[in-house]
């Protein structure tokens, strides 16, 4: 028996060497995807030597004798950081996912090829000027530098995650970069699900009630709900879905999710230093890595330093010496939303105002990783791509015999938002800037800009004209066969709404409406925020004088003003019920609560207990209002609408009526259901965080989940891919940090500021940014989330024009030589750099 322990200890033994050996070999040869920044490369496609200067950040500067040559680099500095984010955007433009991810992402990839992004996008390339051709083109060839490199010479394919998934990497497209353009308007749009959201309204509930729901909406008339159910019926509301659990790798947000964005800028007599200020934060869906990449480019015109998205050749925000700009969500109204009518006896057919006309339609067959291959059959009526039911639950609203139909300003086949942002980006004026934008296509944007004597914002991207008697008018879901509801094509761009050389000196948008009663043109009906503009106009504002430390100051703002709002209003109702003191432990709780959130300024500060009470008592509130109403429908309202509980506690036009459970005999008030809610959320918050109040912390469940799109769910990987932090700010604070709304951690912030920058046009070097994961894709880099603890801590890294300035701070350089043989090693000249 001994003899056999002995033997049975050996084999453990040796199993755990042989297992801890492979690990070793496994991590190592994942080591070696790590792409090595200070070698020189001999690669086809330049016509002079490249400089990839990597600052202390990671962030590439790309020195070149030619525009194409910069643009080369780019490509490849893009690829070596981030080769599996950029191919699986590309994959998701093409409807190509399941290929290596199986039947997980088929409705996404059916989705896409219904849209028809990426042959739309091949078509587009035609259509860019000739510069923008080469761009595009030599950014390609930077990319494919870089996959015969990384295929070489033992580097792991360029991305651990290619052992994983294993598939085949085809060259980078010029109409690659412009598919990725298309993907991320699709993430920008939420008014398709807006239209139907107010559809399925239409049968639950009033006009008025409607107005106290959706109050964040502009005040332009009726929600046209009614007009839906006078043309289709009431939909089948209380059949509606509950939204299934958001699948990272999807374009499609869900309810509540949408990307935002800040923007505002001072005019040179509004700054201490003279010269203009600008800031900008991208605020997106939280990932690792993030979406967002900071790099530099030296052009014939100058240097331009700034955000990129990897894939596309573009500094969407940043600055110049001469020109600094950044963009804000506009929430322009580019989609609607046709119900057609199928012919009962040719479902090919729909009714148009000449008659049946037949579909257009093509097959298209989708791999599926681990399953046999899937068909679908594409189809367009003259109003654009018809969609599945099951997106967005559109069945909900479609009556028999008929099938929803998409218009949307993006599927253009002569889209040139490429050469736009480009044209931006090389722009040294204000008027130039927006000269340039004129081409810009999808999602509108609004463009804020500065240069040394203005600043301006500018609405870019197309507009939908429709006609004064359209049924909808975009509100919801129109008949597609009436003639008044088609698009009358694209307003012109000088109609777009501007603002140049404010009297006050400042520009900026939160998301907020951009247009005033007086102007006479339809933009949106919805409008991304009514809260941070306010706090924006406050900081700014009433300040004389501007540094870049003040919009740093501004851009990191933690203040609710919901908070101060509403924490007033509804505790007041809760303290002035008349009732004796109630006893026990709840009610001594509740006191407690009461107490603390009376001494509170509405910070929403990561170390303080105040926010989570009050996101959580806001959110159990709002719930308890809308249940009863609205059944499955309650869950298209996951985060605080803060008008519409204002309008409730102050009891706006009878918006009182909301608090009353309408499947009861007895009227509910106000005040109970404050009340009731508060005990709800502080048994929830004592059960998942602990007690006593005093000792809460809003970062433990205010979280910031960077979340890996691919391996983020899967077990310990998680642990490895997965980026976990506390943060301050709330869903409406200028420091944004979306709640998630849903699952286990609903008070977990999914969305933020992926990207802050504020530029200082008195200093070349002077500007700072910064992004919040790092710039590498790879788990296993040191730079995979390094720039993240400064993101968290509100800190930044400085931005460099100054060619020298980068340089001295150069941890390593990449040199690009020309030659015929891709991915060969070569000498680093023996010359000056590039000036």
């Amino acid at each position: 028996m001994a003899a056999l322990i002995r033997w049975l200890a050996r084999l453990v033994f040796f199993l755990l060497a042989f297992a801890l050996a492979i690990s070793a070999c496994v991590y190592l040869l994942l080591l070696r995807s790590i792409p090595d920044h200070s070698e020189a490369l001999t690669v086809a496609g330049i016509t002079a030597p490249v400089e990839i200067v990597r600052d202390g950040a990671g962030v590439p500067h790309v020195f070149a004798e030619t525009d194409e040559d910069a643009f080369f680099g780019l490509g490849l500095a893009h690829a070596q950081d981030r080769l599996w984010q950029m191919t699986m955007l590309r994959r998701t433009a093409q409807g190509r996912l399941s290929e290596i991810l199986g039947s997980r992402t088929l409705a996404v990839d059916e989705l896409m090829r219904r849209l028809d992004i990426h042959p739309l996008a091949v078509a587009s390339v035609a259509a860019q000027d000739a510069y923008t051709r080469r761009a595009l083109e030599a950014y390609a060839g930077g990319v494919n530098a870089w996959l015969a490199v990384a295929g070489r010479g033992a580097r792991g394919r360029g991305a651990p995650e290619f052992w994983l998934f294993g598939s085949d990497i085809p060259p980078w497209q010029p109409a690659d970069s412009i598919a990725i353009g298309k993907l991320m308007a699709w993430r920008l749009s939420g008014h398709l699900r807006d239209e139907v959201l107010r559809a399925q309204l239409a049968g639950l509930l009033p006009e008025a009630r409607l107005h106290d729901l959706l109050s964040d909406t502009a005040d332009d008339g009726p929600t046209g709900a009614s007009g839906f159910a006078a043309h289709f019926g009431t939909p089948a509301a209380w059949q509606a879905t509950s939204p299934a659990p958001g699948d990272r790798l999807s374009p499609v947000a869900r309810p509540g999710a949408e990307s935002a964005s800040n923007a505002w800028a001072a005019a040179p007599e509004r700054t201490a230093a003279g010269d203009a200020l600008l800031a900008n934060d991208l605020q997106i869906e939280l990932a690792a890595p993030s979406i967002c990449h900071l790099a530099r480019l030296e052009l014939a015109t100058g240097g331009v330093i700034g955000g990129t998205i990897p894939g596309i050749p573009v500094v969407l925000t940043g600055r110049s010496d001469r020109l600094a700009w950044g963009l804000a969500h506009a929430h322009a109204d580019d989609q609607d939303l046709f119900l057609e009518r199928l012919n009962p006896d040719d479902p090919e057919e729909v009714l148009t105002p000449d008659g049946w006309k037949r579909l257009k339609s093509r097959r298209s067959v989708i791999a599926v990783k681990g399953s046999d291959p899937v068909t679908v059959t594409l189809r367009w009526s003259v109003n654009g791509p018809v969609l599945p039911g099951a997106f967005h639950d559109i069945a909900s609203i479609v009556p028999p015999g008929h099938v929803a139909a998409l218009s949307w300003t993006a599927l253009d086949s002569a889209d040139t938002s490429m050469q736009a942002m480009i044209g931006i980006m090389r722009s040294g004026s204000v008027a130039e800037a927006i000269a340039e934008g004129e081409g810009f296509v999808a999602p509108p944007q609004i463009l804020v800009v500065a240069d040394r004597r203005e600043v301006a914002h500018k609405v870019v991207g197309a507009l939908p004209r429709r006609s004064a008697r359209s049924q909808a008018r975009g509100r919801v879901p129109a008949p597609g066969w009436h003639p008044d509801n088609r698009w009358l094509g694209i307003l012109p761009n000088v109609t777009n709404p501007e603002f140049r050389n404010p009297s006050d000196g400042i520009v900026g948008n939160t998301d907020n409406k951009i247009t005033g009663r007086a102007y006479p043109l339809h933009v949106s009906h919805r409008w991304g925020d009514t809260q941070r503009i306010r706090r924006l106009r406050h900081l700014v504002g009433h300040r004389k004088l501007h540094t870049r430390e003040s919009f740093v100051e501004a851009q990191l703002d933690a203040v609710s003003l919901p908070a101060r709002t509403l924490l007033p209003l509804v505790a007041r109702v809760l303290r002035s019920t008349g009732e004796a003191p109630e006893n026990g432990a709840v009610a001594r709780l509740r006191r407690d609560a009461l107490d603390l959130l009376s001494a509170w300024d509405g910070g929403m500060d990561e170390d303080a207990p105040e926010p989570l009470i009050y996101a959580a008592w806001m959110r159990r509130l709002q719930d308890r209002l809308v249940r009863d109403e609205l059944g499955p429908l309650a869950e298209r309202f996951p985060h605080v609408r803060p008008l519409f509980l204002e309008r409730v506690f102050r009891n706006v036009d009878g918006a009182g009526a909301w608090c009353d459970v309408i499947r009861t005999e007895r009227p509910e008030t106000c005040s109970e259901i404050a009340r009731l809610s508060l005990d709800d959320a502080l048994r929830w918050i004592v059960k998942t965080y602990g007690a006593p109040l005093e000792s809460l912390r809003w970062g433990d469940a205010h979280q910031a989940v960077h979340t890996h799109p691919a391996l983020g769910g899967i077990g310990w990987l998680a642990a490895i891919v997965n980026i976990r932090h506390p943060a301050s700010g709330g869903d409406h604070t200028l420091m944004r940090s979306r709640t998630a709304g849903f699952g286990p951690e609903p008070l977990a912030s999914t969305h933020g500021a992926g990207y802050r920058g504020v530029y200082d046009l008195a200093d070349p070097d002077g500007s700072v940014f910064v992004i919040s994961t790092g710039q590498s894709g790879h788990p296993l880099s040191p730079r995979y989330k390094d720039l993240g603890e400064l993101w968290r801590r509100g800190e930044y890294v400085p931005m460099a024009l100054n060619p020298n300035v980068a340089r001295a701070g150069s941890s390593v350089t990449t040199w690009l030589l020309p030659g015929e043989r891709p991915g060969g090693a070569g000498a680093v000249p023996d010359r000056e750099p590039l000036p």
